[in-house]
């Protein structure tokens, strides 16, 4: 197999180490380096550093790893019915309980899905029946209140 200017210049490394741990003369260093920089093949760069202890003076090709396939789980949606129980839970007190029953009813079907289908939201969806079971409570307090006004307030 032909070398190429990487391998020779490993080759180089590997007699200037040899070099300068006194394995090689200065004579043989020269010669061996004008031989190394002369090699065409892994064999020849072989022949030049057989004796010296070392690793193979050539580098064997790089082997192609094999391609990883790149796999992603799916990311579980979130469930828009939560969604929706959490922003009907909310706006219940700025509307006075009037979105407190969807809130309710969208977080008990967003709860349903979710465990049938494995979603995200379901902290959402609980916080949206939390929020909307207050408001009800609110807006029933609030008619309650209204109507015992009404019942004792003086006649005309």
């Amino acid at each position: 197999m032909l070398a190429g200017d990487a391998d020779r210049e490993h080759a180089v490394d590997i007699l200037k180490e040899a070099y300068t741990e006194g394995r090689l003369r200065p004579e043989e260093y020269d010669e061996r380096i004008g031989w190394a920089y002369q090699a065409r093949t892994y064999a020849d760069l072989d022949r030049i550093t057989a004796d010296i202890p070392h690793a193979p003076a050539h580098r064997a090709p790089p082997q192609p790893y094999p391609p990883v396939p790149l796999t992603f789980a799916p990311v579980p949606r979130t469930n828009s019915a939560a969604t929706a129980a959490l922003v009907c839970g909310i706006l219940g007190f700025l509307t006075l309980g009037v979105t407190s029953l969807p809130a309710v009813i969208c977080g008990h079907v967003a709860r349903g899905q979710i465990r049938r289908t494995g979603q995200h939201g379901d902290g959402q969806a609980t916080v949206g029946l939390v929020l909307g079971y207050l408001g009800l409570a609110g807006l029933l307090a609030f008619i309650s209140l209204i109507a015992v006004l009404l019942a004792f307030a003086p006649g005309p």
